[in-house]
């Protein structure tokens, strides 16, 4: 019961993730991250979607090749791209190398390149947000990360860190590599949703970050904010109608498998600044015009007197 209670709250109900078969190029080999080859990255990463566009299409993939073929676009900026399998893509809204507030979305179960257009939506709509409200002349890009293979809808992987710990260097690496080319001086907002949440919280400890949101969370693994070992400021919200508020928040041993997340983000004894995020659901976090998509903006921005808490 406790299982299936965890699947029904924690994961999207969307079954489109791809099979491992789906074939691709290997990455492009890219040079370091600076702000001088980001023009360079963008460009080849944007040629190997393309490549993996027909090579999908050569072996019947059609909707997968629709998809690679609008990474590909020459106005996408793709830090990183694998079409192989479920796929990975690391996009750049805005300009990086001369960023004031940096925002970087990192997704939660079932987010795959078939699925990326509705995780895209998200950080479009945030840095819409943050464009149109950060003082005149601040740059505010925001990175949307799918750096790592979520779990699928329903599995055992979703109930489990497993996954995340996989994720979690990956993670790490990337905020490094990401504090090398972003000016000195500028923050870095990780925003977190669902199993990303899980994802966050396993890399934690060795961010160079200054905010850290955790949204429609079903638990992050640590029973309190002192447990994740980071500096940052830590925050935590979940829409009225999100069905994550039904997760039991413990963990427990299945036959020497933990299952679970513990303590609640949301409760005291985590220890989070909560804020309000309104009246919306699992997937409704970065919607426009939200009352969390507004509060997100201003934890990025720095605004943090203005976040309404809940």
């Amino acid at each position: 019961m406790l299982a299936s209670l965890i699947v029904t709250a924690v994961v999207v109900p969307l079954s489109a993730a791809a099979g491992p078969g789906i074939p691709a190029p290997r990455p492009a080999a890219l040079p370091a991250l600076t702000a001088s080859t980001l023009t360079g990255i963008y460009a080849a990463n944007s040629a190997n979607a393309a490549a993996a566009a027909d090579m999908a299409a050569a072996h019947g993939y059609a909707h997968r090749a629709e998809a690679d073929r609008e990474m590909a676009a020459p106005d996408r900026h793709l830090l990183a791209f694998d079409g192989r399998g479920p796929g990975q893509a690391i996009e750049v809204f805005g300009d990086l190398a001369d960023a004031d507030h940096v925002a970087v979305l990192v997704p939660g179960s079932d987010t795959s390149l078939d699925t990326y257009p509705r995780f895209r939506a998200a950080a479009e709509a945030l840095h819409r947000r943050l464009t149109r409200t950060a003082p005149k002349g601040t740059r505010t890009p925001v990175v949307a990360w799918l750096g790592y293979r979520t779990p699928d809808t329903i599995s055992t992987t979703a109930l489990t860190t497993d996954r995340a710990d996989q994720a979690a260097p990956q993670l790490r690496e990337f905020i490094r590599r990401l504090r090398g080319v972003a000016r000195p001086g500028a923050t870095v907002s990780l925003l977190c949703h669902s199993y990303g949440t899980v994802v966050c919280a396993r890399a934690a400890a060795h961010l160079d970050i200054d905010d850290l949101a955790l949204v429609g969370s079903p638990g992050t693994g640590a029973d309190t904010v002192t447990g994740l070992r980071t500096p940052a400021r830590v925050w935590a919200a979940r829409g009225e109608d999100d069905w994550v508020a039904e997760v039991p928040h413990v963990r427990t041993d299945f036959f020497g498998v933990t299952v679970g997340f513990g303590t609640d983000p949301l409760s005291p004894a985590f220890g989070a600044h909560v804020f309000a995020a309104g009246k919306g659901g699992h997937s409704d976090y970065f919607t426009p015009g939200s009352v969390s998509l507004t509060n997100l903006a201003r934890i990025v921005l720095g605004d943090t007197a203005e976040v309404t808490r809940a």
